[in-house]
């Protein structure tokens, strides 16, 4: 196994580690006993659980940046693409490791590495859902004097209702918690409610 394969054996298996036990438990052990390889091995690879877990988690961010990227670059309208991406990355779709990323943000308020990590995500997703805004208001599908701001308040309400459907059972019905997705969308863009004309 290369070094590059090994590291990303480990990165998957920190991963999958953080999510089932939480990063402040998570032990450089629990990664090495998963893959039934020695401690050394993974502090060869990483040196220390801080920097092991920063990497875990860029690594995730890395797969999650992907998928947008691949959403947002299919051959179709703005507002389709931004839907596409919203509704996969809305904990009433098909995102993975809303768990994860929770335990990173509160993680990320003692750890300067991880906070790098987590800030460099947010900035990429709200850069990229700023774009395809543009784009849209650009190609007339939509009007939206602020693509930063509708971004900032797309993704603040995303974040808010998955902390609310990931920790507390029943606190927002999903498709309550859809529906707020699209009235957002359709008072920031000007659009028709969903399923009439123009949507």
């Amino acid at each position: 196994m290369s070094v590059a394969e090994r590291r990303g054996e480990l990165l998957r298996a920190a991963v999958e580690q953080i999510e089932a036990r939480g990063v402040a438990a998570v032990r450089i052990a629990d990664v090495a006993s998963a893959l039934g390889v020695s401690n050394a091995l993974v502090l060869y690879h990483f040196s220390t659980k801080e920097r092991l877990v920063a990497a875990a988690f860029r690594h995730a961010a890395e797969g999650d940046l992907a998928q947008l990227r691949k959403l947002l670059g299919r051959r179709t309208s703005a507002l389709r693409r931004l839907r596409s991406a919203v509704r996969w990355y809305a904990p009433t779709g098909q995102a993975k490791g809303w768990r994860l990323w929770i335990e990173g943000w509160a993680a990320a308020l003692r750890e300067p590495a991880l906070r790098e990590v987590t800030q460099d995500l947010d900035r990429q997703w709200k850069a990229a859902i700023t774009e395809v805004i543009a784009e849209g208001v650009a190609a007339g599908e939509f009007h939206c004097p602020d693509p930063h701001g509708t971004a900032l308040r797309l993704t603040a309400l995303l974040d808010g209702l998955a902390v609310q459907l990931t920790s507390y059972a029943d606190a927002v019905p999903r498709a309550r918690a859809q529906e707020w997705v699209d009235e957002l969308l359709v008072r920031e863009l000007g659009l028709h409610p969903v399923g009439s004309t123009g949507s």
